[in-house]
């Protein structure tokens, strides 16, 4: 018995790294569904066959362990080539951060895409002080945000917004950049993409600034991923948006701030980009999201998230982002928003609004620090198609401080240090008579990928 006590608590220590009580170190939630109402149409998410680091040495997928060529260097081509050709791509952050010179965007599925040794990946572009002072010189702060105010930039395009218009013209003058390519300075999108894990990487942009910009992570008809124990700060638009008809997405464990670098529009999380017209009608009966043991930090002013349509499942989330300017949660037109056991801290003062909502069910478990806000009002039953548990509020501070955020697969005792020796480490090509090519020929080629050991783990057969 003793010995059998003590196996258990050494198979537990091997987990410290997601050691919670509420951390299950696997998807669930909206992710795993795939349907907003019915129990028994599971979906069974499994990234690209693995989303846990040291890989398994049984593991039989493309593996690629990625590290940094440095800050000078432009990761953004490797990264999208490792995401292609892997089913499993780590990032590994010992040599220093990702950068890269623009948003990375990818079609695929079935893959994950997992960070080591506190992997992250940074926008090149960010906004400068000379660029806030040009900025404060013109009075955008005080501009109008409607449609109708704007006008024609020198470069031809037309931006409908005051705001917006002024601000990308002084960078246009300040930058002698016509192209406005600093506008693309996100970091990943996935479109049209399912079956993805993404876990323990931070994000980091350029500092948010209302220019219509890329967000750090996009979601466009996009399904059944899961966004874990991420970070994300400064994004330019947004620091993780999902639309265009998504769905059955799950973002656990995420940390969302902003620092000094951003400007203003710190406007973090949407899903669902419009209120009327033909994508409206096509995101009807999708978005569906569930946001669990997120933290919303810093600077963090609006949308935590705004949304619409979608079935919106708030869980146990923690919000500490005093004098926020507009309500944390904002549920929009059609959508149906179930919240329960969140933690809005002192000087969280905006917590809630809706505008043509088609339901709320706001519990009696959520907590508000600040005596002077009311709790807001259910109307309609929103209930979800999957289990969970809810954790009391109380514990809340404590373990999504402790634990959400790229916490996970570091070099401190209780993660990991080094990166799995078996990781595919060469790509070998053949032709059909066994004769060994410099590269793919065309017509019909065998590729073989060796592991660091030369084991052979997979061979495929190349038109």
């Amino acid at each position: 018995m003793k010995k059998t006590l003590l196996t258990l608590m050494a198979a537990a220590f091997t987990l410290t790294a997601v050691a919670t009580d509420y951390d299950l170190n696997k998807p669930f939630g909206f992710c795993t569904v795939s349907s907003r109402t019915d129990a028994t149409s599971t979906y069974n998410i499994t990234g690209g066959g693995c989303y846990t680091y040291p890989v398994p040495d049984g593991f039989t997928g493309r593996v690629t362990v990625l590290p940094s060529d440095g800050p000078d260097v432009d990761m953004k081509a490797k990264i999208q080539n490792g995401i292609k050709n892997n089913e499993v791509l780590i990032l590994d952050g010992s040599n220093g951060d990702f950068y890269v010179s623009s948003n990375i965007g990818n079609t695929f599925s079935n893959r994950t895409i997992i960070g080591i040794n506190n992997a992250r990946i940074c926008t090149k572009w960010h906004v400068t002080d000379e660029i806030k002072a040009a900025l404060d010189a013109a009075g955008v702060p005080n501009m109008s945000t409607s449609s109708g105010t704007g006008g024609t930039l020198s470069n031809g395009k037309s931006v409908s917004e005051e705001a917006e218009y002024n601000t990308r013209q002084i960078i246009i003058n300040l930058t002698q950049d016509n192209s406005e390519s600093y506008r693309n300075s996100g970091i990943l999108t996935l479109q049209n993409c399912q079956n993805v894990i993404i876990r323990n990487i931070t994000f980091i942009g350029p500092g948010s600034i209302d220019v219509s910009g890329s967000d750090l992570l996009s979601f466009t008809g996009t399904k059944n991923c899961w966004v874990d124990h991420c970070s994300f700060s400064d994004g330019m638009d947004g620091n993780f948006d999902i639309t265009n008809e998504s769905d059955f997405n799950t973002v656990s464990w995420c940390t969302f701030s902003y620092t000094d670098r951003s400007y203003m529009h710190q406007n973090t999380n949407l899903v669902g980009s419009t209120d009327s017209g033909s994508q409206f009608e096509k995101d009807k009966g999708h978005l569906n999201t569930t946001f669990a043991f997120n933290n919303w930090g810093a600077k963090c002013r609006a949308r935590m998230p705004m949304a619409r349509i979608g079935k919106i499942h708030m869980l146990n989330n923690y919000y500490t982002c005093a004098g926020n300017a507009t309500a944390c949660i904002n549920p929009r037109s059609n959508s149906e928003f179930l919240v329960e056991g969140n933690y809005f801290a002192t000087g969280v003062i905006k917590v809630f609004s809706q505008s043509s909502a088609t339901a709320v069910t706001w519990k009696d478990d959520n907590y508000i620090a600040e005596s002077s806000v009311s709790k807001p009002s259910s109307f309609g039953t929103v209930t979800v198609p999957y289990d969970y548990t809810v954790a009391p509020y109380a514990d809340v501070p404590t373990v999504v401080t402790e634990k959400a955020g790229a916490t996970l697969f570091t070099s401190d005792p209780s993660g990991i240090s080094q990166t799995r020796t078996s990781a595919i480490t060469t790509t070998e090509y053949y032709d059909l008579n066994g004769r060994r090519l410099a590269e793919p020929q065309r017509g019909v080629n065998i590729r073989v990928e060796r592991m660091a050991n030369g084991q052979v783990i997979t061979s495929k057969v190349i038109k």
